[in-house]
């Protein structure tokens, strides 16, 4: 077995990420100068409407694409500079991925023990907890099944545990939830916040309130741009990006119509009030 390889405090380290999408009509911003870190033993949420720029946040923290701009680090390793054999390595050995559509993660001639045991060969971790993981997402009796014998629910739930397999540094998961019902979310959420717990890192962009209410850490998306953060203590903060643009909560971005904003100081105190508006 592979000696497991240092997880550092910052698993993922962002600082102006930035992710254009180019084709024939022109570019598409999808991400726009995201500020991040994710730490070792934390559950993240990522939230936000379609078209936000979730899935692409996390296509880039799983080392999947590369930004177009900015920086990203995820477990010590440059995404943007490192080579495409370097970031395979570290996808398969280090990172957990659930995609979207499950099933374009799965082999059709493996069983679902059979697509476990290969990630955990990736990842130099023994077999002898394929059973295991696949009991904790409600799979047991599933092993020796292939995926067109399976429902999209099993096939989510087979994805979560070939990520989960071999206990990686970081899972990033694209709504894991989506297709199951309270039971089985349970299951799915249970085994990815043990994860977290053992000191792992689990990202999950979700709309789903039963993943949210589960977050150590609700991030929230707008435009492609991170506009709030709220802790685990439930108080929300809007968040300021590395060129001090200040992302107002869309309850309080209605108050200033203009998309203008004064900004007065009063000791240890920011005020921030429409122009015109009384002082």
């Amino acid at each position: 077995m592979a000696t497991a390889e240092p997880t550092p405090a910052q698993v993922v380290e962002a600082s102006d990420l930035t992710r254009v999408y180019r084709s024939a009509t022109g570019e598409t911003y999808a991400l726009r100068g995201v500020d991040l870190l994710v730490s070792a033993g934390s559950l993240t949420v990522v939230a936000g409407p379609s078209g936000s720029g979730k899935s692409s946040l996390l296509t880039l923290l799983s080392a999947r694409e590369r930004p177009s701009a900015g920086e990203l680090r995820v477990l010590g390793s440059d995404v943007a500079g490192a080579s495409a054999s370097a970031l395979r390595r570290l996808r398969h050995r280090r990172i957990g991925y659930v995609p979207q559509r499950a099933s374009t993660g799965l082999f059709p001639h493996l069983t679902a023990a059979g697509h476990v045991r290969q990630v955990a060969t990736w990842r130099g971790s023994g077999h002898d907890d394929v059973e295991q993981v696949l009991a904790s997402v409600g799979l047991a009796a599933r092993a020796d099944h292939r995926p067109a014998t399976m429902s999209g629910g099993e096939q989510q739930r087979l994805a979560v545990a070939m990520a989960l397999v071999g206990s990686p540094a970081l899972v990033v998961a694209d709504e894991p939830t989506a297709e199951l019902d309270h039971g089985n979310a349970d299951l799915v959420l249970d085994a990815l916040a043990g994860l977290a717990e053992a000191g792992g890192a689990v990202v999950v962009s979700s709309h789903d309130a039963r993943v949210t209410d589960r977050a150590g850490r609700l991030l929230r998306l707008r435009d492609g741009v991170l506009s709030s953060e709220t802790a685990r203590a439930r108080e929300t903060v809007a968040v300021i990006d590395s060129a001090g643009r200040l992302q107002l909560p869309p309850a309080l971005l209605a108050r200033f119509p203009s998309r203008r904003v004064v900004v007065e100081a009063d000791g240890d105190v920011v005020r921030l009030r429409a122009p015109g508006e009384p002082t």
